[in-house]
Order: structure tokens, then C-alpha cells, then sequence
């Protein structure tokens, strides 16, 4: 049953890629005709030209940034959030779920003259900041619900039996979450990896992602280009996808070393 839960995910992920390769790959695809007339070379060329993968390069560098750092604040407010009841958690909570139930251009908006006015409008540095206001409050949710069935004791068994704060950290904490941890890093990476907006007025269009080049040819019409484009936007996700799926399904993410038999 397993096997075939997980054979419908992939299929249903690369499906959607085959009408795209086939535009990618055909000189022309008249309708009603269900092939393309011939195959062409072009989509690859656009593919692999120096301008597709320097914005390959740049999305992978921006998502990769506002993934680790979204983890990594995730990771603490989480704990926080999670483990510990105070005075005012609930408005906490509320604030930090605010930028994402504000309409998208309304925050942009106000996020872009903060941008401007530090210096940092048109680098990548200000796309990976602003992004982060979007990220960072799925990355707190999730790891908070994590954190929420997280032992402790755990830790103190750990600090008990000579291990300081960083050991257990990384022998004890970081494996338990393992899979909130990657869960969180791929949502957020697929959140950067799509935006369109923020990158397109914060970035100035001197932060040229695959997303920017992809609306540049749909807004030309160029099927060819555009499935091209499209099929570099969709295969590293997938990929990243498949890779945490057989990482799940291979090693189970280990337990704490204390808890193996």
C-alpha cells in the first residue's frame, strides 16, 4: 500500500512535466494535432544558454539562504513557542502569522521602502530579508506543533549523562525533529523558489531569478521558451521533493542515540 501511495505521488508530480517537455522539445504543436510536428533543439539551447543558469544559480542561492534561515529562527522561536506557556503567547503567535494573512502587495509595499532606505534595494541580501517575513511564520508554526510533542526529558537525560548543550543539541534535539526540520526547509525553499513579487520589486530587476525569466516569456508568448523555462523552474523542487520522499522512506530519520535498542 505504501508502495503505491508513493509511486501516485511521483507520478502525479512528473505528469504535469510531459506536455511541457513535448513543447519544449517540438518546433511547432498546431492543435488539434496530439504530437508536436517535429523536434527542435531550441528549448535546449534556451535551457542551458548562460542567462538561464546564472538565474539558475541565483534562485538556488536565494531559496538555499531563506530556507537555512528560516530553519534556524524557526528552530528557536519554535522551541519557545512550544515548550513554554507565558503572558501573551497567543498575541506573539498572532503577530507572526500577521504578514501572511496581509495581502502580498500590501506588504511588499511597505517592505520595499524599509529596503530602499537601508541600502540593501536591487541584491540578492534584501530578496533573501524580505523574503523571510513571508517564510518565517510557516517555519515558527511548524516547528512550534513539533516542538509541542517533544519530550525534554530527553535533553536532561542527555545533560545528565555528561553531554553539554550543543552535543545534545545535535545528538538528541536536532534528530527527534528531523522530519519537522526538513519538512520546514522544503516548504520554505518552494515558497522563495516561486515568489515572483517580492523579487520582482524589492530585487529592482537586477536579482534575476528563473521565476522573473519564466513571467518574462509567458509575457512573450514564446511557447517554446516558455516551456523551456518552465521545466528548469519545476524539475530541482520536484527533485528536492523526491530526495526528502526516499530519504523518509530510507533511513526513517534515526532516533536519538539513546533511545536505539
Amino acid at each position: 500500500m505504501r508502495r503505491l501511495v508513493l509511486g501516485a505521488a511521483v507520478l502525479g508530480l512528473l505528469v504535469p512535466l510531459v506536455p511541457l517537455a513535448l513543447w519544449a522539445g517540438g518546433s511547432s504543436w498546431p492543435y488539434p494535432d496530439l504530437l508536436p510536428t517535429g523536434p527542435s533543439s531550441r528549448g535546449i539551447a534556451i535551457a542551458l544558454r548562460g542567462e538561464t543558469l546564472a538565474a539558475l544559480l541565483t534562485s538556488v542561492t536565494v531559496s538555499t539562504a531563506v530556507a537555512t534561515l528560516s530553519c534556524g529562527i524557526g528552530f528557536g522561536a519554535g522551541r519557545v513557542l512550544g515548550l513554554h506557556r507565558f503572558p501573551g503567547r497567543r498575541l506573539l503567535i498572532g503577530l507572526l502569522v500577521l504578514p501572511v494573512l496581509v495581502p502580498g502587495l500590501a506588504v511588499v509595499l511597505g517592505l520595499q521602502v524599509f529596503v530602499i532606505r537601508s541600502g540593501l534595494a536591487d541584491s540578492w541580501l534584501g530578496v533573501v530579508l524580505v523574503q523571510l517575513v513571508l517564510t518565517v511564520p510557516y517555519a515558527v508554526a511548524l516547528l512550534a506543533a513539533s516542538f509541542a510533542g517533544f519530550d525534554p526529558g530527553l535533553e536532561r537525560q542527555a545533560r545528565t549523562l555528561g553531554a553539554g548543550p550543543w552535543r545534545t543539541a545535535v545528538h538528541v534535539t536536532v534528530p527527534a525533529l528531523a522530519p519537522a526540520v526538513a519538512a520546514t526547509f522544503v516548504l520554505t525553499f518552494l515558497i522563495s523558489w516561486g515568489d515572483y513579487l517580492l523579487t520582482l520589486l524589492v530585487g529592482g530587476g537586477q536579482v534575476t531569478t528563473l521565476t522573473l525569466l519564466l513571467f518574462s516569456a509567458i509575457g512573450t508568448s514564446d511557447t517554446t521558451a516558455s516551456a523551456a523555462l518552465g521545466l528548469v523552474v519545476a524539475i530541482p523542487p520536484v527533485l528536492l521533493l523526491l530526495g526528502l520522499v526516499l530519504l523518509a522512506r530510507r533511513s526513517r530519520f534515526a532516533r536519538p542515540a539513546m533511545m536505539q535498542p
